[in-house]
């Protein structure tokens, strides 16, 4: 036992004063923020100038409300008004190439190409004449030349099929084209509402979007989530998932270089295998426990400053409220999860002799983790589901999946324990098979070990 304690002592205390760790704990919350903020905004952002499209509509009713809803700033109304509202100002519409002058259009149209914050610079492309082959070809060639991103074609019964053409030179923007479509389909529906008699006020008031205020419903009452147990159940997956490929590569380079310098062999001499191989597995599993728990501290902390702001603003955002059962079963599956994986990659780094060779094995250990992150989302969605309860009794799933289940949607205690029971089990029987492995592999040089000759250490052991 003392020579236990002193190899876990050793293995802990020699990772944790690394700068390496220091500095790895303090930005991890920041970099994870980064990286799940970052993605989302770079979506969102429109570089460059705005969209250059033209709106050819052989209806002859929709071009102004279409027009109008494409010159918002950011998606947002400026003066509050509908799409289909029109300002009297004299305002230039272009036709083909020609640029006139007509009453009655929208004023925002000039503004959108002077600001450069909007998205879309739209023209209303007036056919005069020219049959809509005629025109695709002369748009088409705009857009060859450069002169034109896009062009939307409204035929003249858009108000009955509902059908729209869009043509562009990039039609992989999906978030343009999702806008278009929301912009055009809101002016579609406005039209139709008007020709069936309704005016423009009653309009904007059928077309009005809810709001809607969610409460979680507990054994103890109802809790306002504006979405905070969502955010909280992806980032307790995402922590779990990126600390176990973190620590597990650790491990596995750690084992490669003991048998690279032989170090093992000092060790071996020392103490027995099993209290080296737990040794190394509990230290450094203290160290990531120590991590983990200055990220999540640094989580909450990040969170209730955003919340506070959010709050000063007026906007509506509740934090997750954690239960004691929450934090201990998440503790437990952390741990859990952790021995289960860190003694794969144990075995593995037993099994090879050059971290390239571990970094191959180690592959399907990884794929692992993988899959188990991608279920999450099912699993968000639908905690209570037999696929989400089979998901979560999947000892190499368990750690991800039935942690989220228990943030989102609490199930049965009895699930929890047999999802425990299942994961304690695979990993006692794990270390009991590693331990077998483990000294005849530290000790073996030249070649990577098959199948067959793990197969017939076991059977020595």
């Amino acid at each position: 036992m003392n020579k236990l304690l002193a190899i876990i002592k050793r293995e802990y205390f020699e990772r944790v004063r690394t700068k390496g760790f220091i500095i790895g704990t303090l930005l991890g919350p920041v970099m994870m923020l980064v990286m799940s903020i970052a993605p989302a905004m770079l979506m969102n952002m429109k570089t460059g100038e705005a969209t250059r499209i033209a709106i050819v509509d052989e209806t002859g009713k929709l071009v102004s409300g279409v027009s109008a809803a494409l010159t918002r700033v950011d998606g947002a109304d400026e003066d509050g008004g509908a799409a289909g509202d029109t300002k009297e100002t004299g305002e230039q519409r272009v036709s083909g190439n020609t640029t006139t002058t007509v009453e009655g259009g929208s004023s925002r149209v000039a503004q959108a190409a002077r600001n450069m914050k909007a998205r879309f610079a739209p023209e209303e492309y007036q056919l005069n004449g020219r049959t809509l082959e005629q025109a695709k070809q002369e748009l088409d060639a705009r857009i060859v030349a450069g002169t034109l991103d896009a062009y939307i074609v409204l035929p003249k019964d858009v108000l009955n099929n509902l059908q729209v053409e869009y043509r562009g030179r990039n039609t992989s923007d999906v978030i343009t084209i999702s806008q278009l479509r929301r912009t055009v389909g809101r002016a579609v529906s406005e039209q139709r509402l008007r020709d069936a008699n309704f005016d423009g006020a009653r309009v904007r008031d059928l077309l009005r979007p809810i709001e809607m205020k969610s409460d979680k419903v507990t054994a103890t009452g109802s809790v306002s989530d504006s979405g905070g147990n969502f955010i909280a159940a992806y980032i307790v997956g995402f922590l779990i998932y990126l600390t176990i490929i973190i620590y597990g590569g650790i491990i596995l380079s750690a084992i490669v270089e003991e048998k690279q310098t032989r170090i093992s062999e000092v060790l071996f001499s020392s103490a027995p295998a099993f209290p080296l191989m737990m040794g190394k597995l509990v230290g450094i599993a203290l160290v990531a426990l120590t991590q983990f728990a200055v990220w999540a501290i640094g989580f909450a902390l990040i969170g209730a400053y955003g919340a506070a702001q959010l709050a000063m603003t007026g906007a509506s955002f509740g934090l997750p409220v954690i239960s004691p059962l929450v934090v201990i079963s998440f503790f437990l599956f952390f741990i859990v999860g952790f021995f289960l994986y860190a003694t794969l990659y144990l075995l593995v780094g037993s099994m090879v002799t050059t971290t390239q060779e571990g970094q191959q094995v180690a592959m399907p250990i990884i794929f692992l983790l993988m899959i188990a992150f991608f279920l999450s989302f099912t699993v968000i969605r639908s905690p209570d589901s037999s696929f989400s309860f089979w998901a979560s009794m999947i000892p190499f799933f368990a750690p991800i999946t039935m942690t989220i289940r228990i943030v989102t949607e609490t199930p049965p205690i009895w699930q929890i324990a047999l999802s425990l029971l299942i994961g304690i089990v695979t990993v006692i029987g794990l270390i009991w098979l590693t331990a077998k492995i483990y000294r005849t592999g530290m000790l073996m040089y030249g070649k990577r070990a098959s199948i067959p000759e793990v197969l017939r250490w076991i059977r020595q052991a």
